[in-house]
């Protein structure tokens, strides 16, 4: 965690403000282990007579989570993992948990998710008929509709491993900071982050899995900060970011229009937001009556999402529309490819738009 994140953003302590509605900053409480600039482990914690709630920062990320005790419960395995097996080693384990295991699911998402965000670096990837960068993509299209770089700090909302994060340092002066609350992706962009090396189990087939480690030296990370906390909860005060995105979120998370509600507090007056989604709609993620679209085809709208989402985001249109955030345009598909494994990807069109915080005067 960069001390200047931390004193610039001021995080507020999830727990007021979920059980009390009470925004307290936290105060650094512990610095067991710091470096240059970064508190690598220590703890935060709230000032509150009230609440005295503590929040450790492990590896250089802060868990900043009112319900830390379960998250610690349900992750107790990767928060604690390592990090320093073989190859051979790492394959045998896998290959005894078999398909399925915790093990084989978190390898996957970090093959998918860090090949497309790094392989361009990869002086081992061969060409394929799939490119990496749909992330930077999607950035780049909603970047194009917002026509400017709305100034304050930048907030990057399921940021996974990283990589549009440093891409956004690079277009703005200001902080970067990613939120995720995925560990083992935050780590792998940490390590970005401190070292410049990109280290990751790429998928080949089945169990099988190549340890690709490499060099990605990214300009402007001086200005970038990845932290672990909730989306829906991102415990920040209002009007404290001039842009935030959220790249293949929306569909990810138990309300989306929550979602939208959150960047909208978020954002200053001015500032603007880029999103991008395809609707691949989960019930075991999102309940069906909180789908933007994909349900109620006899409706008005045939149950299209599109239309939907955009009536959320046009004062007026919609009885549930986003108070302070305007429309400012749409990119009807970006494709992006999942990489599943050497012979198998996941063709998705992502929905991308833009749109404005109104001024608040």
């Amino acid at each position: 965690m960069r001390f200047g994140h931390f004193e610039t953003l001021r995080p507020l302590c999830p727990v007021c403000r979920e059980q009390r509605c009470v925004d307290r900053p936290l105060q650094s409480a512990s610095a067991a282990a710091t470096r240059g600039d970064r508190l690598i482990q220590g703890s935060l914690i709230c000032p509150g007579d009230d609440c005295r709630a503590e929040y450790p920062v492990i590896d250089g990320v802060p868990l900043l989570l009112a319900n830390l005790r379960s998250f610690v419960t349900d992750n107790a395995i990767l928060l604690t993992a390592r990090d320093d097996l073989t190859e051979t080693v790492e394959g045998m384990i896998g290959d005894a948990l078999g398909p399925g295991s915790a093990m084989d699911v978190q390898r996957l998402h970090l093959s998918s998710y860090a090949w497309d965000h790094y392989a361009e670096f990869d002086p081992a990837e061969t060409v394929s008929d799939i490119r990496p960068g749909a992330v930077l993509r999607c950035l780049e299209a909603g970047l194009g509709l917002l026509g400017r770089m709305p100034e304050g700090p930048v907030l990057d909302l399921g940021c996974a491993v990283g990589r549009a994060s440093f891409e956004l340092a690079q277009r703005t002066a200001g902080l970067v900071l990613g939120l995720d609350v995925h560990v083992p992706m935050l780590r792998l962009a940490q390590r970005v982050l401190e070292d410049g090396e990109v280290s990751y189990p790429r998928r080949r087939v089945g169990l099988v899995y190549d340890r690709r480690t490499f060099q990605a030296r990214l300009p402007s990370g001086d200005r970038v900060d990845f932290w672990l906390a909730d989306a829906l909860q991102a415990p920040f005060a209002d009007g404290s970011f001039g842009l935030v995105t959220a790249l293949n979120l929306l569909d990810c998370v138990p309300s989306p229009h929550g979602l939208l509600m959150t960047i909208a507090r978020l954002l200053k007056a001015g500032g603007g937001t880029v999103l991008a989604t395809p609707f691949d709609w989960s019930a075991r993620t999102t309940p069906v009556e909180a789908w933007i679209g994909g349900h109620s085809q006899r409706g008005e709208g045939g149950g299209a999402a599109e239309p939907l989402l955009t009536a959320l985001l046009t004062p007026g249109a919609h009885p549930m529309s986003v108070p302070g955030l305007t429309l400012r345009g749409e990119v009807e598909s970006v494709p992006w490819a999942v990489r599943l494994h050497d012979r198998g990807a996941v063709h998705y069109r992502s929905y991308v738009l833009a749109a404005e915080r109104e001024d608040r005067r």
